[in-house]
């Protein structure tokens, strides 16, 4: 399969191309990155030799034309996605998020290429504690810039498939987390700080909610998806990991040898979701897709392992990611 992969040299994507040179590696890889701050092609490193990376923004018509025309499939990782960003400035969101995925789906439907758009959970936007867990039908309810632009985008990608026919399928996944990401998130920006010696900073009380997923099972159900799935089809994917902040930061202070108070509370982030929950049976059934990392405890710990042993890939932006927070008003309570 000739694969194009927006957004490759980013947090899923380079995870993904990473774990597709070792699974499938008959399968020849060309990454579109615009390679802003959150690109990073050191987390390329194993797979440099096995892929081709053009820098360009899915918004250059010109550009994804040429690179869909040579592709079996496209596989769309690429987006603007860190909601803190989003509500300081939403108009990158806007022009990478749906001018880019309109880009991709008109170049696809001119050369009938596969195309599979990857999503995320926050398009739903929130759910009470007592209310069951998002399915493919529930009604879209952005939150954010962030989760406007991206809910926007699938709907985008559902009128191609309905109206022009192109061969697509959408995947909406709960948060991720695992080796490669920015230290802007909340894992790793947490888990860098201990490695700093810092206390770790948490949003408001910390009751918010997250269904959390390592990155490398995402990846696996997206090939399921891409191979298997039902074109025109939304598949939902989580791995059962409800886990507030508060407990998250907890677990990490106690992987860290830290007292389970001996972190900081911080102004929270403006309309922060309550809770996500994803209800991934679909994808189950259907595919017989199940997660590995099925003990969160554990798949925190390798994490922490990993960025303890990869100091060289994060630190250069550590600093200006504090700086950013500081910038945005962070204060401590």
């Amino acid at each position: 399969m000739r694969l194009l992969v927006t957004g490759g040299a980013g947090f899923i994507g380079a995870n993904f191309v990473n774990q597709t040179i070792v699974e499938r590696p008959r399968t020849r890889i060309v990454i579109l990155d615009k390679l802003t701050y959150a690109g990073n092609t050191a987390s390329l490193a194993h797979s440099a030799e096995r892929v081709d990376v053009v820098r360009g923004d899915v918004a250059d018509a010109e550009l994804v034309d040429r690179l869909v025309e040579r592709a079996d499939a496209v596989v769309h990782f690429a987006a603007e996605s860190h909601n803190d960003n989003s509500l300081a400035d939403p108009w990158p969101f806007v022009q990478t998020n749906i001018v880019g995925t309109y880009t991709l789906l008109q170049a696809v439907r001119r050369h009938d290429v596969r195309y599979h758009h990857v999503s995320t959970d926050e398009v739903y936007g929130d759910l009470a504690f007592d209310e069951p867990a998002f399915t493919p039908t529930t009604p879209y309810n952005p939150s954010s810039p962030y989760s406007a632009s991206k809910a926007s985008s699938d709907l985008l990608v559902r009128a191609w498939a309905r109206s022009f026919g192109v061969r697509a399928t959408i995947s909406n996944c709960s948060n991720n987390y695992g080796p490669y990401q920015h230290v802007e998130k909340f894992i790793p920006r947490q888990i860098t700080n201990l490695i700093d010696g810092v206390r770790p900073r948490l949003y408001g009380t910390g009751q918010q909610v997250r269904d959390w997923i390592h990155v490398e099972d995402h990846n696996r159900a997206v090939w399921e998806i891409l191979e298997r799935g039902r074109i025109g089809q939304t598949y939902l994917i989580g791995a059962d990991a409800e886990l507030d902040n508060l407990s998250v930061i907890r677990l990490l202070l106690a992987e860290f040898g830290r007292e389970s108070d001996d972190f900081d509370h911080v102004t929270d982030r403006p309309g922060h979701d309550l809770r996500y929950a994803i209800d991934s049976t679909l994808l189950r059934d259907e595919l017989g897709w199940q997660p590995r990392y099925s003990d969160f405890r554990a798949g925190l710990a390798a994490t922490a392992a990993w960025y303890r042993a990869h100091e060289s890939w994060w630190r250069h932006a550590k600093a200006a990611t504090e700086r950013t927070y500081a910038a945005a008003g962070e204060q401590v309570l």
